[in-house]
């Protein structure tokens, strides 16, 4: 299975909720409870999130995006290929 370089699965990726715990986000990308929270609450965590009274939220969307991971509308997802050096530097 294609894993990221952070801690989970592609396919669990996919598979979590539209807005999933802070938690499970802190997870997603190898980081633990201690330093998920710490982030959140100064307002570092490196995606947007929710708050939802005493609870915070991120939408499975922003994870996808920051870990580079495309959703198709089937459901399915890919990594994004890291662009090459030829492609990011113009030609002038």
């Amino acid at each position: 299975m294609t894993q990221t370089s952070f801690g989970m699965q592609v396919p669990d990726l996919l598979a979590l909720p539209v807005a999933c715990d802070l938690v499970t986000a802190g997870r997603a990308l190898g980081l633990g409870r201690t330093k998920t929270y710490e982030l959140a609450q100064r307002g570092e965590f490196p995606v947007p999130l929710l708050r939802l009274g005493n609870t915070y939220r991120v939408r499975r969307a922003d994870l996808l995006t920051l870990l580079g991971i495309e959703q198709h509308s089937d459901g399915a997802g890919v990594a994004a290929p890291a662009p090459s050096i030829e492609n990011t530097h113009s030609n002038h």
